[in-house]
């Protein structure tokens, strides 16, 4: 007779709970690996100062829709996802390399589309293409980037250091590319069921840039280097705040208190939310793929922070057993909830 053998379905243990499954119990062996898996990049060093590894695959059909995102756009995207988590250690990023997959539907003109958006980013964040792979492929188009960066020792930023009684700070605004993706995700629906009609996009020229053009705040980690401020902990808002916040708490030990009304979110974010009936500070917390910089401070920065543009601070640090709350406007005290990808 056949064993039954034990079959535990993914979705059991969510996107992070088969993260830290499939790789907590591996342990490097090279000392020139400073840091290995849980971080937002591994950490290298062959003797001539440390080497930031990132990596990043996009699927068709899972993380973009060529129905209503542009090949240029898709290639400066696929870049920019890359280089966002080495500017989340602190670094700099200098060099990619490419991998793609691509089915007998794509042109050579088509590919030249898409290398045109990887060699404007390139370009844009003085980023060498050194190398790659071209295979087939049979379910469409698949993109994997690898990004490399640099830092000096001391300037290096992890996710773990953290403490209670650290500010909390944010980069830029939150939610604009959840819902810039609405729009497009409505308007696909709409010309599905009547292709004679044209996308009515509302000039929504923001929120549809920050889903289809993010841009990494490689900005912001030059402005920590001339202010001479290096954060405590730090960690890039892809899969939203919320996410991320849980992150930082779970690897450095500590809880968090967020006040919703110091989330920055601009103001066609919070009329967009309720034209489509959502509320604006749940897509910040859940939306995604903001690519800004969630970062702690220690209190004695904090006439630095106060200085720096473009930064908002949203809470504090909190003792672990205090947990991960959110404030409301009203002073109600809610849980925060992680949420990440459910397997297919």
């Amino acid at each position: 007779m056949k064993e039954n053998k034990k079959r535990t379905d993914v979705n059991q243990l969510g996107e992070f709970g088969l993260i830290d499954h499939l790789t907590s119990a591996y342990e490097c062996k090279n000392p020139s690996t400073l840091l290995g898996i849980g971080d937002d990049a591994a950490v290298l060093d062959f003797g001539g100062g440390p080497v930031f590894v990132t990596t990043d695959m996009l699927l068709e059909g899972i993380h973009f829709d060529l129905m209503y995102t542009p090949l240029k756009h898709l290639g400066y995207k696929s870049v920019v996802v890359n280089l966002s988590d080495i500017c989340a250690m602190n670094a700099v990023p200098k060099q990619i390399t490419v991998s793609i997959g691509i089915s007998n539907r794509f042109s050579v003109e088509a590919l030249e589309e898409l290398y045109d958006g990887i060699y404007t980013a390139c370009r844009n964040y003085n980023v060498d293409l050194v190398g790659g792979d071209t295979n087939s492929s049979n379910k469409g188009l698949v993109i994997s980037i690898t990004a490399l960066g640099t830092a000096e020792l001391d300037k290096i930023t992890y996710r773990k250091g953290a403490k209670a009684g650290d500010v909390l700070c944010v980069t830029g605004d939150l939610g604009a590319a959840y819902l810039g993706l609405q729009i497009l995700e409505r308007e696909k629906q709409i010309w599905q069921s009547n292709p004679k009609v044209q996308p009515d996009l509302e000039d929504q020229t923001y929120l549809i840039g920050r889903q289809l053009k993010p841009e990494a705040r490689t900005d912001m980690v030059s402005l920590f280097e001339k202010s001479k401020f290096v954060p405590t902990s730090m960690i890039d808002i892809s899969d939203g705040l919320a996410s991320e916040i849980k992150h930082l708490c779970n690897q450095s030990g500590t809880g968090a208190l967020v006040e919703e009304a110091k989330v920055p979110l601009k103001d066609e974010s919070q009329l967009m939310a309720l034209k489509f009936k959502l509320d604006p500070i749940t897509c910040a917390l859940s939306g995604g793929e903001d690519y800004e910089l969630l970062f702690t401070a220690d209190l004695k920065d904090l006439p630095i922070i106060r200085t720096l543009p473009g930064i908002h601070i949203i809470g504090e640090m909190r003792p672990e057993n205090e947990g991960v709350k959110l404030q409301t406007v009203n002073g109600n005290l809610h849980n925060i909830v992680a949420q990440g990808w459910r397997h297919q």
